[in-house]
């Protein structure tokens, strides 16, 4: 049945079928040639049950509080206090992308958002400034990676419900190695500016750092009233992307007067097409996975991974190196749900704290964001220099420096778990 599935499905995703379709006809070729006493039926109804949970309805809430603040000023705001924060050094309109990217996926807790929301405002910026428009865009994609590591993040909230593990929890705990991605994400910009030769930006006044500071002060305090509620016992994840929705309306519309009700009406609809292209792989792969579960295929694959080796940081690299692999193929969410429930009982069994397991997953699945060709990021970045001749693999081959800092990036995070669960514990 393994066999199976699995050939089927590689098959069909290098024939370009959407990934939750060949997810679903995947697990469909399973069961009926797999020699397994179930109906095909039974894939349908585990996409029912697996779609129909009350913590996976915070992911359209997020989206459409980020397609809100992406269209309502608060998105521009936060540029404007990076750009006060960091412009006055090299490379510094790369620095402030980086850096809006790092505060914007902080509300919004999608990577395509960050690189839509805030490349769309620097990426032409930097490329009147004289940077090449292959490597601005490519920026702005590696810097849109910062989107669902920092919290408030979908695939969090994938990992939590499937894991069983407390979201609060692992959005503390993305906090770290968000914040050293956007380090090592802030040098590479550095060291290819002063190769490129691009030219410092005029140092920014304390003057401009405050009127910056009062302007975005609202748009500032919003992950803190989401993380704060979640964490003080207030609102659960799902409300809390009812709260954030509310609360980018309310600023956007009555205090920026930045929204109008056309506007309001395109930011539903394209939240409403993101959810469903969501909800389709999450469905699918929960079916998928459900079967992996009950044919023991996952025990199974477990105990192979343990018997390669006994050495916690063998293990390590080697999960690393497959969701690595996986992410250059597969969506972030389909990752996720596939592979938890397989490497949760192998971490178990070195004594690896399942939220490490939940922000190695995150932190590798958006690396595999800027990864061709499942490279998400890249397609919404070379939209925006479509009007500048530049191709998908030039692109690709300016992105490389971000890939490997963030390689690095991620076996750091991955064998340093203060990095991770530091925050958590002085919390707690």
């Amino acid at each position: 049945m393994a066999t199976i599935m699995f050939s089927v499905l590689i098959i069909l995703i290098f024939l370009n079928i959407p990934v939750a379709v060949s997810i679903g006809l995947a697990s469909i070729a399973g069961i009926t040639f797999g020699n397994l006493p179930l109906n095909p039926v039974v894939v349908a109804q585990r996409m029912f049950t697996s779609a129909d949970s009350f913590p996976f309805m915070a992911i359209p809430f997020f989206m459409l509080a980020g397609g809100l603040m992406e269209h309502g000023g608060i998105s521009r705001r936060l540029v404007r206090l990076a750009s006060a924060l960091v412009g006055g050094y090299r490379g510094g309109l790369g620095l402030i992308t980086i850096l809006a990217s790092a505060f914007f996926g902080a509300i919004s807790g999608s990577n395509p958002a960050t690189v839509a929301a805030i490349g769309g405002i620097m990426v032409p910026s930097m490329i009147k400034k004289g940077y090449p428009p292959a490597f601005a865009a490519s920026i702005a994609a590696a810097g849109g990676t910062l989107g669902v590591v920092i919290p408030p993040s979908i695939p969090m909230i994938t990992f939590g419900v499937v894991a069983g593990v407390s979201i609060g929890d692992l959005f503390l705990a993305g906090f770290g190695p968000g914040v050293l991605l956007a380090v090592v994400l802030s040098l590479v910009v550095v060291i290819q500016s002063a190769r490129l030769d691009i030219p410092r930006e005029e140092p920014r006044t304390r003057g401009q750092l405050w009127a910056a500071v009062k302007d975005s002060i609202l748009a500032i305090i919003m992950p803190l009233i989401i993380l704060g509620g979640i964490y003080g016992g207030v609102f659960t994840p799902t409300e809390a992307g009812a709260v954030a929705v509310i609360y980018s309306l309310l600023v956007s519309a009555f205090v920026y007067r930045e929204l109008d009700l056309a506007t309001i009406r395109t930011v539903i609809i394209k939240a409403g097409i993101s959810t469903s292209v969501v909800f389709f792989v999450i469905a699918t792969s929960q079916s998928m996975s459900w079967l992996i579960t009950v044919s023991r295929v996952s025990a199974e694959i477990a105990a192979w991974i343990v018997s390669v080796s006994s050495n916690p940081f063998v293990l390590i690299t080697l999960i690393n190196l497959i969701l690595f692999f996986l992410g250059v193929f597969l969506e972030t969410q389909a990752i996720i749900l596939l592979m938890a429930p397989l490497l949760l009982p192998i971490t178990a069994s070195i004594g690896m704290n399942p939220l490490m397991l939940g922000i190695i997953m995150v932190v590798n699945t958006s690396v595999g964001m800027i990864t061709p060709p499942m490279a998400v990021n890249l397609f919404v970045a070379v939209s925006l220099v479509k009007d500048h001749n530049v191709r998908l693999e030039d692109i690709t081959r300016k992105i490389m420096a971000f890939l490997l800092a963030e390689i690095i990036a991620v076996m750091f995070i991955s064998n340093f778990p203060v990095l991770s669960l530091g925050l958590v514990q002085l919390v707690k």
